[in-house]
């Protein structure tokens, strides 16, 4: 589906110059002199490398044809991950690499969305929070409650976030996947 380059969100998955790219980010520029355009920053989903281009009003984008799958992860096995289709019951990996920022919020039996294009896995989608326990934190001090600041906490996955002062280890917290941080008690 051809889109104009202004219609781009971050986030979509656009084919350009062959390849399948992700906009990391969007600028709309209008100069004073000449006509407005776009700059659009995009990483190539096969080989890793950005990509810096500006597009004008007129110039149009193929959006990729993106299948989404409803799958749930099951376990992690040296530097794969294994999730498996809710449907079909077919397991499938993603290596470490697809999936380093988003590691962090992977429990066993998360429901999480694949996006497939031509069959092959390209985007996780997690869900807006998840709930996981802290395992170590720093004691609190009598008397330190007044303050506004937290401490840092390590949670069951190994992801370190800062929490509130009385946050102690052993319990749950909501955790928001997309910025990492802290949103409440659980």
């Amino acid at each position: 589906m051809k889109i104009s380059a202004f219609d781009a969100r971050v986030g979509n998955l656009l084919e350009y110059q062959n390849k399948l790219f992700r906009v990391l980010k969007k600028n709309h520029v209008k100069p004073g002199k000449g006509g407005a355009f776009v700059q659009l920053e995009m990483k190539c989903i096969s080989d890793g490398t950005k990509l810096n281009e500006r597009f004008r009003s007129e110039d149009k984008m193929e959006k990729a044809h993106i299948e989404p799958r409803s799958m749930q992860y099951l376990y992690m096995d040296d530097a794969n991950y294994v999730f498996m289709d809710n449907e079909s019951f077919e397991q499938l990996t993603m290596s470490k690499d697809d999936l380093e920022a988003q590691a962090p919020f992977l429990l066993p039996n998360t429901p999480v969305q694949i996006n497939f294009h031509n069959d092959v896995p390209v985007a996780i989608e997690l869900p807006a929070s998840v709930v996981l326990e802290v395992v170590e934190t720093e004691g609190v001090v009598k008397g330190q409650t007044a303050s506004g600041s937290g401490k840092p906490a390590t949670l069951e996955t190994g992801h370190r976030v800062t929490v509130p002062t009385f946050i102690s280890t052993g319990e749950k917290v909501k955790v928001n996947t997309d910025t990492g941080e802290y949103m409440e008690r659980a």
